[in-house]
């Protein structure tokens, strides 16, 4: 495991965005994993500002986001369909067709899980998974459980996660009460995981997950088992 300090958020975003942009030129066929939330969004922004300078491409990456939430559709603007075309897709030569992320809106969730764990399977995997950290450990919308979740399930969110993402909301209530998120086992497969975390407050959560125990109660832990994994961290 390699830990990255950061000196801030822009050197943060920047050692990401490179260690993505990397990965695109090693191969420019890579399937890469990719976070919602505030975390990445200055990643984000750097990889559309070297697209726009041409310094890469994206018309052969293919994308798997993380999770969904329940109930919204892909054009509701707290959706995270929403959220990835409208900070990084739109401004990117990739293919929507090539952008896969869960169906929170299907009538069939078990379903939808099954067939979100088969388009994984059949893209041959992910090459980097983007990661961002919650305060309880969570990765994904994998939250606190007494089990490892491997494949991609339906999550009844914990209120620590509902209070933390009711900032994008008007408020509390309006948040989804539960998401649908791809499973430990995807995760871990990646050839490469890169977790980002950015914040004094997520300090002592992050030491937990990488020095602590390995524990369903800190989904994050599981991350000491991979074999290659880059953590980039701010105050």
């Amino acid at each position: 495991m390699k830990i990255i300090n950061a000196k801030n958020y822009e050197e943060l975003s920047k050692q990401a965005a490179d260690i993505i942009l990397t990965q695109i030129k090693i191969n420019p066929f890579s399937v890469l994993g990719l976070a919602t939330g505030s975390t990445p969004l200055g990643t984000y922004k750097e990889l559309i500002k070297s697209y726009n300078e041409k310094l890469v491409y994206f018309k052969n990456i293919k994308t798997v986001n993380l999770d969904e939430y329940v109930g919204l559709s892909p054009d509701n603007p707290q959706s995270y369909r929403y959220f990835m075309n409208h900070n990084l897709f739109d401004f990117l030569d990739i293919k929507k067709e090539n952008t896969f992320v869960p169906n929170g809106c299907t009538k069939n969730i078990e379903s939808e899980a099954e067939n979100y764990d088969n388009i994984i399977k059949n893209l041959g995997g992910i090459d980097l998974q983007l990661l961002g950290i919650g305060l309880d450990g969570h990765i994904g919308f994998n939250e606190p459980s007494n089990c490892f979740f491997k494949n991609t399930h339906t999550v009844n969110l914990t209120p620590s996660t509902i209070k933390a993402n009711s900032r994008f909301f008007k408020n509390e209530e309006e948040v989804p009460k539960q998401a649908v998120t791809m499973g430990i086992g995807a995760i871990m497969q990646a050839k490469k995981v890169l977790l980002l975390a950015n914040g004094k407050q997520k300090e002592d959560i992050l030491n937990k997950a990488l020095f602590g125990n390995i524990t369903p109660k800190v989904p994050a832990s599981i991350l000491q088992l991979h074999n290659n994994v880059t953590v980039i961290f701010c105050e």
